[in-house]
């Protein structure tokens, strides 16, 4: 009996050993990570059209930015859809256009497109968002620290959450007001064939505002979209 108490002991403490190792250093290899994430850019700079969602659920009070920004583009770049920025404290509502360089905006108050600078409003021009080489999908090739942070389940789908951080420099690029010299964290998730289902930046995008989440969406479509200035 003794004997058998004993083997059973050690296997137990083999299997707890071996838990635990594995629990605290599988972080994933940093390359095959890296390499991921560089197919799900190439998935999205390869599409003809592309979905965009933009959004924070709060900005700190007294900020004037972007709340989110959602619509379709091109990769020309171009964007159309609705914009809502936060400032004086109340949200504004407008359609917006995006292409050759200008940006195009309607409101409630205004019955047609007036040209705006979004840089105002502490906002990009979402059409930049969509460019293959400084947009949003550069993201996914500038992140160091990379970690796997494990799966989890997404309706049917097996997602695999990666972890990293972001220079400032590179998010500016996509919320012009971020703080250029610090650094934000970024969580990806990808299925199984290296799709992006979204990411999440958080971090000094408002001067004074301490950290802020943005969460970023992106789907793809095999059908050009032609977006041309009103």
């Amino acid at each position: 009996m003794r004997t058998r108490h004993l083997i059973l002991s050690l296997i137990a403490a083999v299997v707890l050993a071996s838990g635990c190792s594995g629990s605290s250093d599988d972080q994933g290899d940093p390359a095959e990570l890296k390499a991921r994430l560089a197919t799900a850019k190439k998935v999205l700079d390869d599409a003809e059209t592309i979905n965009i969602s933009l959004a924070t659920k709060k900005l700190p009070d007294g900020v004037t930015g972007l709340q989110s920004a959602k619509g379709k583009g091109n990769h020309s770049p171009a964007f159309e859809g609705l914009v809502t920025v936060n400032t004086g404290g109340s949200s504004l509502d407008a359609d917006v256009i995006a292409v050759d360089g200008k940006v195009y905006a309607k409101t409630s108050f205004a019955p047609v497109f007036l040209t705006i600078d979004p840089a105002t409003l502490k906002a990009p021009d979402p059409a930049t968002l969509l460019s293959t080489d400084t947009g949003i999908t550069q993201i996914l090739v500038k992140t160091d620290k990379l970690t796997d942070d494990g799966k989890s389940r997404d309706g049917q789908d097996v997602l695999t959450t990666i972890k990293g951080t972001l220079p400032g420099s590179v998010v500016k690029d996509v919320i012009p007001s971020a703080d250029a010299d610090k650094t934000f964290t970024v969580t990806y998730r990808l299925d199984d064939k290296d799709v992006l289902r979204d990411a999440t930046l958080k971090g000094p995008f408002y001067p004074g505002g301490g950290a802020v989440s943005y969460k970023v969406t992106l789907t793809t479509s095999d059908t050009p979209v032609e977006i041309e200035a009103p």
